[in-house]
């Protein structure tokens, strides 16, 4: 993938963006002339799933290798890939970063590298991608309208998830990224602390790359503050996980089978140290609004005590519901 083609396609995208303006400015006006509840508020202003889900969304065949997979969402900024076969376009299965570093080190998929390829990683890393990733994909049918769409989203606690036609075609992909910016302005007036995490996931500065891998998998969380006397000095995700394996001397490390080597780095050698903070009285609203320009997932949320919580998009899509 050349750095040419993800620019234009940043260029693309953003194009899109920019036309749906008129669209979210409407939707927003709407919103001054009234409560209304989280379905009135979704269906009466949008006729269906296509208006609000990314047309130009990137998809890999299924003989991609797992490091082509890793690089590609890499080069996007995405956390989740298609699997889909080139000729029919028909969705067959769906990788994720998590799945990714599950495989490199943090967890059960790794048994893979052991067991099929005899602890040969430069093998293991140019096999199909077929061999980590979800065969069962939670779908949304294009005909789906956008509250359909968020209910699947929020009741089987999925970050995104491919939009469909009928016979299986992927056509598009709706993210929770996509829900918070289009509504956000309905959960303005709201406090951070009305739908913050306070139970915090964390790492400290000295935790091992791989410990800190496996913490992702069985908490089922995508990133951790990392925390030095209850005072947050970074943070650190799957995807950095995930870019940091895939390159430099990490990667020559992994394919020469020095895997522990290379899991074996303190987090803080990879982690975001110049992070976004907001604390718990902020509004909600504009805290989305702040995650969103900004292309976060996440903000650690401070008090005068120290951490008080985490703000994910998550929770923003959850918020939402609360309006119904």
């Amino acid at each position: 993938m050349t750095r040419e083609g993800i620019n234009e396609f940043g260029k693309n995208r953003r194009s899109r963006r920019a036309n749906t303006g008129k669209f979210v400015h409407d939707l927003n006006e709407s919103f001054t002339k009234g409560p209304l509840d989280f379905k009135q508020r979704i269906s009466q202003h949008v006729s269906g799933i296509m208006a609000v889900a990314s047309k130009d969304v990137v998809t890999i065949p299924p003989t991609t290798t797992i490091m082509g997979a890793a690089r590609t969402m890499v080069g996007y900024g995405y956390r989740r890939l298609p699997v889909a076969d080139p000729g029919t376009k028909r969705i067959e299965g769906i990788c994720t970063v998590v799945d990714v570093i599950d495989f490199l080190g943090g967890g059960d998929k790794r048994q893979i590298i052991d067991k099929k390829y005899d602890g040969n990683m430069i093998v293991a890393i140019n096999g199909p991608i077929t061999e980590i990733m979800q065969q069962e994909v939670i779908t949304i049918q294009d005909s789906s309208s956008l509250e359909d769409a968020v209910s699947t989203m929020i009741e089987r606690s999925i970050g995104g998830a491919p939009v469909v036609t009928e016979d299986g075609k992927i056509v598009g992909i709706i993210t929770e990224r996509d829900i918070v910016h289009l509504m956000g302005e309905t959960i303005s007036g709201k406090r951070i602390s009305d739908v913050m995490s306070e139970r915090v996931t964390t790492a400290p500065p000295d935790m091992s790359i791989e410990s800190a891998a496996k913490t992702m998998i069985e908490s089922g969380f995508r990133r951790l503050p990392i925390v030095s006397n209850n005072l947050v000095c970074g943070i650190v995700t799957a995807t950095d996980i995930m870019r940091y394996l895939g390159s430099g001397d990490a990667f020559k490390k992994l394919v020469t089978g020095n895997v522990d080597e290379a899991l074996s780095l303190p987090v803080s050698s990879i982690m975001k140290g110049e992070i976004i903070t907001v604390r718990p009285d902020e509004d909600l609203g504009a805290t989305a609004k702040l995650m969103y320009r900004n292309k976060i997932g996440c903000l650690p949320v401070i008090s005068d005590e120290g951490l008080a919580g985490i703000i994910t998009e998550h929770d923003i899509m959850m918020s939402l519901k609360e309006e119904e």
